[in-house]
């Protein structure tokens, strides 16, 4: 039984992510499920298997014990684990039961995942009794990218939730077809997915930092960097939902960090299985397209190519295999 756990701050796509991933995996045949874990989530785009909010009711929480959103949240977290945890896990065991792969869409207030326990056992206690193998899939704004102090921030973040959920972990910068819109970035974009050298960023800090913080936010988000590079843990891919291509490179990272790519016969995803034995795309999606040049410097080339393939696959439709396998970007070439 595999799934995953998507996580993020408030505003990084989340419940958008686990849509558009709903519409993708029934494309290629695989069952799924997408159970809500966000009490304050009453916008679903996506049809629910399973809702906390059918356990409580976290107006009535925050009203009854005086507690704010964040509280409010926490405090509901604690009441599932104490109160309904052997009931949530016997309707999550009915659904992997019959099959389905399992989507965990997470509140966004990151107490929840950097130093809260409660969500922590939730899914230890699912991971134990029902041998869920889950991948955590933790989105951020691209917009985060352009500032250098905010940039160290989502990287604490990243590896504090690393640490704290301990499970497999794909880091993933959302919204990135927006990137481009918010102006241009100090450095190339793989400089930012892969985590490396990061006392280039002093020069920027500098030129950030206010003169109330001065020098010690300089030297705290310094630190800060040299920490997150000592563990040498966070890197991030990138993701534009309604890409496939980047679609398909995240689900491979995410089906390799589980297992699933090796025995995905279970969800009846045969052209998926297919298409990994048969190594029939680019490990990055992109036929090792540079992802600067994908999403920066030739966006609206790339962008427009997209669409005229569309359109020819809308046209002529799908009648074989290796149709189907085009028309999710297998063995395509720009």
């Amino acid at each position: 039984m595999y799934g995953q756990i998507v996580i993020g701050p408030p505003g990084a796509g989340k419940s958008t992510y686990c849509y558009g991933l709903f519409q993708f995996l029934s494309a290629i045949g695989r069952k799924l499920c997408i159970i809500n874990l966000d009490p304050a989530n009453d916008r679903l785009p996506y049809p629910c298997a399973l809702d906390i909010r059918d356990y409580m009711d976290l107006d009535e929480i925050m009203e009854d014990l005086n507690l704010g959103p964040n509280g409010g949240l926490m405090y509901a977290m604690e009441l599932l684990l104490a109160n309904s945890i052997e009931e949530f896990i016997t309707k999550v065991r009915q659904l992997a039961d019959d099959k389905n792969y399992l989507i965990f869409d997470c509140p966004g207030q990151i107490e929840l995942f950097t130093h809260h326990s409660a969500l922590y056992k939730v899914f230890k206690a699912l991971t134990l009794q029902l041998r869920l193998r889950l991948c955590v899939v933790s989105l951020i704004d691209s917009i985060y990218l352009t500032s250098p102090s905010q940039y160290v921030s989502i990287l604490l973040l990243s590896l504090r939730s690393m640490l704290q959920l301990d499970l497999p972990h794909v880091n993933v910068i959302s919204k990135i077809d927006k990137l481009k819109s918010y102006g241009e970035l100090p450095f190339r974009l793989e400089y930012y997915t892969e985590v490396q050298d990061l006392h280039y960023l002093t020069s920027h800090l500098i030129n950030e930092s206010n003169s109330i913080l001065g020098q010690n936010y300089v030297k705290l988000t310094e630190m800060i960097a040299e920490l997150v590079e000592e563990y040498h843990l966070v890197s991030f891919e990138v993701l534009s939902i309604e890409d496939k291509r980047s679609m398909i490179n995240l689900l491979t990272l995410i089906d390799k960090a589980t297992g699933y790519s090796f025995g995905s016969e279970i969800g009846g995803d045969s052209i998926w299985s297919e298409a990994v034995r048969q190594g029939g795309f680019a490990p990055t999606g992109y036929q090792d397209v540079d992802i600067h040049e994908r999403w920066i410097d030739q966006k609206d080339l790339y962008d427009a190519k997209e669409r005229e393939l569309e359109k020819e696959l809308r046209e002529n439709g799908a009648d074989s295999v290796d149709d189907v396998d085009e028309e999710l970007g297998f063995g395509e070439e720009y």
